[in-house]
């Protein structure tokens, strides 16, 4: 995951194949053929529907393309927005940039499925035996 400033996300503006979406916004009506990017927008530290959002994207209409978390972002999310498939987040300006990238390498694995990894570690262990 990339982690931006407030300041680096401001230089790269959106384009005609970025999409803002709003968190309230069900990403299953939107045509996604032409969108290199998604912004998606978390308005308050405790408002999670991104992440939904997120997940359906990755998993569900299995979009491939760049995902930003916008907003509210703080240290404290950045490892869930790994794990629910967000490839950038833009941290909120007082946040530690330092601290955040600490967060990605806090766990070298999961247990449950995510997107990134679908399967749950316990499964994915036996359908690694069952290849061997």
């Amino acid at each position: 995951m990339e982690l931006l400033t407030p300041t680096e996300h401001a230089a790269q503006p959106p384009d005609e194949h970025t999409l803002v979406l709003a968190n309230d916004i069900d990403p299953r009506t939107i045509d996604l053929r032409r969108v290199r990017r998604i912004d998606l927008q978390f308005p308050q530290f405790t408002d999670g529907r991104a992440h939904s959002q997120a997940m359906l994207l990755r998993r569900r209409l299995g979009y491939a393309g760049e995902l930003r978390a916008t907003g509210d972002v703080l240290v404290d999310l950045v490892p869930l927005l790994a794990r629910n498939g967000f490839s950038h987040a833009v941290l909120r300006a007082d946040q530690d940039m330092a601290a955040a990238r600490r967060e990605l390498t806090r766990f070298s694995a999961h247990y449950q499925g995510d997107a990134r990894q679908r399967l749950p570690r316990f499964a994915l262990a036996r359908s690694l035996r069952e290849t061997v």
